[in-house]
Order: structure tokens, then C-alpha cells, then sequence
């Protein structure tokens, strides 16, 4: 069932991404070479759990981060650890879920360590651009699958990977709700949006192969060739003045 929220609920969404993209935002200042993704995750509960959030993803189906903390090749749900030290020259997907007072908002941005090479930069900046291509499509009347193609379309002439797996989401009381919303489709296919539906839309993306694997740890998803991978992501709520971007950062 996708739910309809009302502009109240909305509203309580909004609060709840404003806080993750504050959150976002005070982890990418603080991104340096030598630091572990454990220290982030630390980061994060603390100012998050300050405000008056909770870190959604911490205990989710048993998950020990407040963040997933995905560095160069893994895709997405990397679990922080003391023993994994940012160096310059990595890249570091950092997806957050906050709740507050019952809702929900979810974001992701991938920053690089330092700089990074010509071509991790341009992977990072397309993949965002697909982002963007795909919010352009979040409007009254339109399906899912204008987003998906919306992505797919943007980073297909660089010859990226789009995962298959791993898709966008409903949000709202729950951090995963109805309708899914992949990175891949057909214009006019899938479910037609509407006002008040809240969505995640949010690309991940591989500089190869889209084939991945996942580690031992039973969480963190690897790219089978160890390419480096980028994941941005958007809150987004169905508005009738068109997409409005719940996780903004200032």
C-alpha cells in the first residue's frame, strides 16, 4: 500500500530531513584522511541523539551503525569499524536515517578523502546529476518509471553500472514503505504519482560492472570488479507545485 500523506505529515518529514541533511553536512566538514568510519558513525548518533533524533538505522534488523559508512568499492551498507582508516584519495557514501517525533527522513551523499582522481570526481558529479535528473521527474501525474529512466539515462553514456538490487523507497513512519523506486525503467511504467506520496530516490552507481557481491559481515554490498561506486540520495515529497527535496543541505 503506498500512503498519502497529509501536509501536516509532510511537514514532519521535512523536520526529520532537515535533521539528516544537518547531519550529513557536519560529517562531510569532518571527512579527513586518518579518521576511521567508526569515528563518523560516533559523530553522527552524538549530534543526531543532541537534537532530539534517533539514529534509524542503528539496530535495523540488527544493524550495529547509526550510519552506513561505504568507502571506494562497496556500493552501499558498509558497517563502520575502528580498523577502516579513510586515506586521501578515498571516496566514503555516508546514508542516514533520522527519526524524529515518529517520522522519518533519509539522505546520502558520497565525498571524496582529500582529492580524488579526474575520474572518481566525474563519477561522484554524474551520479549526482542522476539524482537531480530523476527529482525532475517526481511529479503529479508521472510513473516510477520516469524516475528510473530519468537516472539511467543521465550516467548510461559514460558507461557506468546501474544497480538492479538495490532501489529507492517510500518513507514516512516506517524507513522503508511502498513503492519502491528503482534507478532503471520505462517511461509510463510503474506506479503513477501522486500528490502526497513521500518518496527516497537515490542512485547508486558503479564506475563498472553492476554485478556485486556481499560481504561476510552480511551487509556491506562490494563491486565484483572493485571499482569504485557512488551513491547521492533525496528525500522528496509529491507536491502539486511539483518535486519539493525534504533533505536539502544548506
Amino acid at each position: 500500500m503506498i500512503n498519502i500523506r497529509t501536509p501536516e505529515e509532510i511537514e514532519k518529514i521535512a523536520r526529520a530531513g532537515k535533521l539528516t541533511a544537518d547531519t550529513l553536512s557536519f560529517l562531510a566538514k569532518n571527512i579527513k584522511p586518518g579518521i576511521s568510519t567508526l569515528d563518523i558513525d560516533r559523530m553522527a548518533e552524538k549530534y543526531i541523539r543532541d537534537r532530539g533524533g534517533i539514529p534509524s538505522e542503528k539496530g535495523y534488523y540488527g544493524y550495529p551503525g547509526s550510519i552506513c559508512a561505504s568507502v571506494n568499492e562497496v556500493v552501499v551498507h558498509g558497517i563502520p569499524s575502528a580498523r577502516k582508516i579513510l586515506r586521501k584519495g578515498d571516496i566514503i557514501s555516508l546514508d542516514l536515517v533520522v527519526e524524529l517525533n515518529g517520522y522519518m527522513g533519509d539522505s546520502c551523499i558520497t565525498v571524496p578523502v582529500g582529492h580524488c582522481s579526474k575520474k572518481v570526481a566525474q563519477l561522484l558529479k554524474v551520479t549526482e546529476e542522476s539524482l537531480y535528473a530523476g527529482i525532475k521527474q517526481a511529479v503529479v501525474g508521472n510513473h516510477i518509471g520516469d524516475i528510473g529512466h530519468a537516472v539511467e539515462s543521465t550516467v548510461k553514456p559514460y558507461g557506468y553500472g546501474v544497480l538492479r538490487d538495490y532501489v529507492g523507497h517510500g518513507i514516512g513512519t516506517e524507513m522503508h514503505e511502498d513503492p519502491e523506486v528503482p534507478n532503471y525503467g520505462q517511461p509510463g511504467h510503474g506506479p503513477i504519482l501522486e500528490e502526497g506520496m513521500v518518496i527516497c530516490i537515490e542512485p547508486m552507481i558503479t564506475m563498472g560492472s553492476p554485478d556485486t557481491y556481499t560481504l561476510r559481515d552480511g551487509w556491506g554490498v562490494v563491486t565484483y570488479d572493485g571499482f569504485p561506486s557512488a551513491h547521492f540520495e533525496h528525500t522528496v515529497a509529491i507536491t502539486k507545485d511539483g518535486p519539493r527535496i525534504l533533505t536539502m543541505r544548506s
